[in-house]
């Protein structure tokens, strides 16, 4: 499948990932004890500190002139690295990344978003950007990815701040139509390498009122994207927003099934724990 990415669907997720920055950034500035724990790992500020550097990143992606973030090792090890070191690189990063004022880090990250934007401007949504692993993204798609992030790590900021924060499944649904989607259409690169390949074909077929109907499938630990067929293995549905907090651990496999946000069908599909075992998230 060629990659194909409309007007309104990339000004849709640039004007997404800007809403959100600036949402996230006030709620990090606005923060009376930048050291409250969001995760058993990351305070509020480093949280902060996480999606600014993550922001930086995609700058010196978009842009090969821009400063590069002060992480020793890390250009070395991206191209290898697989979704199982990213736990890794994160930690690296805010070894080497101290900053923790939260005032400064929302500026950072407001500045690295509109860095992104200037950057990105006129360019091919789908053109491939080299990310983890060696792996091709559109750009769309890194603008995709920015905005999960934003959103998920917005989500758990929120339970600490106690400030309202809501996922519209409209810009959940880039995560998974421009990044997924888009990785699959152009190449998984090393990300996915891991568990010993799965050699059969495993063919799970998306279906969501926000995204174009696919099918991802799986073969010798790669993951390619089809046209809808008549018989995959498994007919997934789902609601973005559910599915995504799902993937990253926020909320249970069983409520999102209970609650139908997620909804699981097909000729086999008890394969589709094996096929996730390769297309997976970082735990």
């Amino acid at each position: 499948m060629a990659a194909t990415i409309e007007k309104d669907q990339w000004q849709g997720v640039r004007a997404s990932v800007r809403e959100a920055g600036d949402r996230f950034a006030e709620m990090v500035a606005t923060a009376e004890d930048p050291g409250a724990e969001v995760t058993p790992n990351w305070s509020v500020a480093e949280t902060a500190a996480h999606l600014a550097s993550l922001a930086w990143l995609n700058t010196t992606l978009l842009r090969p002139d821009a400063e590069p973030l002060p992480i020793p090792g890390l250009a070395e090890w991206l191209p290898t690295a697989t979704v199982d070191d990213v736990n890794a690189i994160n930690e690296l990063t805010l070894k080497h990344f101290t900053e923790r004022d939260p005032q400064v880090l929302a500026g950072l990250l407001r500045d690295h978003i509109t860095t992104m934007l200037d950057s990105s401007e006129g360019r091919d949504p789908a053109e491939a950007v080299s990310w983890l692993g060696g792996a091709q993204v559109p750009v769309a798609g890194l603008f995709a990815h920015l905005l999960n992030e934003l959103l998920l790590h917005g989500h758990d900021l929120a339970r600490t701040t106690g400030t309202r924060w809501t996922i519209a499944s409209e810009d959940a649904a880039y995560f998974f139509e421009m990044f997924m989607v888009g990785l699959a259409r152009n190449s998984v690169g090393r990300l996915l390498d891991g568990p010993p390949p799965q050699e059969r074909r495993i063919a799970v077929e998306f279906r969501s009122d926000y995204i174009e109907p696919v099918t991802l499938v799986l073969r010798d630990g790669q993951v390619t994207a089809e046209a809808p067929g008549k018989n995959p293995d498994v007919r997934l549905r789902f609601d973005p927003a559910v599915f995504n907090l799902m993937m990253f651990g926020r909320v249970s496999k069983a409520r999102a099934v209970l609650t139908r946000k997620v909804t699981v069908g097909g000729r086999r599909p008890w394969l589709l724990p094996v096929f996730l075992r390769t297309l997976r998230v970082p735990s």
